[in-house]
């Protein structure tokens, strides 16, 4: 890949980097993907990521500031766990990908600056299951898989991650950010990670998704109250 002069570099902090060294990447939602900067730390006195211009990681030379996602940027959620920083070269690796990490992302270097288009494919067209249920019923959203085939499950439901289990079943968590509206009424399954809701009630509808090594399955899910079933039988 070619890097940028550091003439070049300064007439692009004035001018702009657009359509300069830009790299086109795309991958599909829930997988991982590493923008490289084919350098080594000891070439740079620091190393500065960027998304949509807010900084999200930065290393420097002699690797005595390493800061990704909440540290470098007053506590923004939005990579939580998800960058990891390689410390020999600054490549950034994005780890289960999503729609909203599409964007434009920039590398800022001693020599230069590279720019990153990413897109990421979401998987709804692919792998979305229509489910209905009766108000006060249970329901099991499958994964289809076991967990021996995957790294972790982690269920949300409209974004909110709810339950989370990994392959070694060191971590098993249910209702993890929002404990009063799923409480006691999630099961998780150990084996497979589905995830069953029970005394489901109407304002349970909405989409849920299954965010696992190998891609993501989303679920809408639609609950019909009583207050319908009594106008039907009347």
């Amino acid at each position: 890949m070619r890097l940028i002069s550091p003439l070049l570099f300064w007439c692009l902090l004035d001018y702009g980097a657009s359509g300069v060294d830009t790299v086109k990447v795309s991958v599909m939602e829930g997988e991982s993907v590493t923008l490289h900067t084919h350098v080594e730390t000891d070439q740079q006195d620091r190393i500065r990521w960027y998304f949509s211009d807010i900084r999200i990681a930065q290393i420097s030379g002699d690797l005595s500031k390493i800061c990704t996602d909440v540290q470098c940027n007053e506590g923004t959620e939005r990579f939580r766990d998800r960058l990891k920083l390689d410390h020999q070269t600054g490549s950034l690796t994005i780890m289960n990908a999503r729609t909203t990490d599409s964007g434009v992302y920039k590398v800022q270097m001693n020599n230069g600056i590279i720019t990153f288009s990413v897109n990421v494919t979401g998987a709804f067209g692919v792998n979305r299951v229509e489910v209905s249920v009766k108000e006060g019923k249970s329901v099991t959203l499958h994964t289809g898989v076991k967990t021996n085939q995957e790294d972790r499950f982690r269920w949300y439901f409209n974004d909110t991650r709810i339950t989370q289990i990994t392959k070694d079943l060191s971590k098993i968590c249910t209702d993890v950010q929002s404990p009063e509206r799923f409480r006691d009424r999630l099961k998780l399954d150990h084996q497979t990670g589905s995830l069953t809701i029970m005394n489901i009630t109407t304002t349970d509808s909405g989409i849920y998704k299954v965010q696992m090594n190998n891609g993501i399955i989303t679920f809408s899910v639609n609950v019909t109250g009583r207050w319908w079933r009594r106008i039907q039988s009347g």
